[in-house]
């Protein structure tokens, strides 16, 4: 039997970000992944080497990088859209569930369960997701960073409020990664070199 699992995860380059907001260069849904579970898994070895943690970098990067595959079915839902209200945000985590529930189904019975994580959040993975909500909000302020170093103030205000959704996270290793690494950010290619 065919399998249509990783031809549609192949499918989340199609699916642009940002939508509502004039981009200087687009982001699609497979670059964002990559990036949330680079960040995640660099978050959960700061939580294991400064604060103590034990936590599975690895598995947080798996959950990061899967993390809005259901996108692929539904469409990137802007913000400001999908917490409109609590009946359309309802609707929409419905929506959600059922692509959940499609995609499962596109793996041989004998891999579901262990991709099953990935789309419907486990007790034991509670903490892993919050890391990768926090690289989640740092990926997209760097692509805010991004466009602005671009000269587009276009995502000014969503630089802001993202800035603050990290802090309110109140995730030390979160607020780590972020002093380490998001000045680099702000640097040209000659500047990142020179360190």
């Amino acid at each position: 039997m065919n399998y249509n699992f990783f031809s549609m995860f192949a499918r989340m380059k199609y699916i642009d970000r940002w939508a509502l907001m004039r981009n200087t260069r687009q982001e699609n849904l497979s670059e964002h992944s990559a990036d949330v579970a680079a960040i995640a898994h660099a978050i959960a070895l700061i939580k294991n080497t400064r604060f103590g943690g034990d936590v599975n970098a690895e598995r947080a990067a798996f959950l990061g990088l899967y993390h809005d595959m259901p996108e692929i079915i539904t469409g990137d839902m802007p913000t400001p859209v999908k917490y409109h209200s609590d009946a359309l945000h309802d609707a929409f985590l419905q929506v959600e569930k059922e692509a959940c529930d499609r995609l499962l189904s596109m793996l041989p019975e004998d891999l579901r369960d262990s991709y099953r994580a990935a789309f419907f959040r486990e007790e034991r993975d509670a903490y892993l997701w919050r890391i990768v909500k926090a690289a989640d909000k740092i990926a997209a302020l760097i692509k805010c960073i991004e466009e602005e170093q671009a000269g587009n103030r276009e995502f000014r205000l969503a630089l802001d409020a993202t800035k603050a959704a990290v802090a309110k996270m109140q995730l030390p290793e979160a607020d780590a990664f972020l002093e380490d690494f998001l000045g680099g950010f702000y640097l040209s290619l000659d500047e990142q070199q020179s360190v």
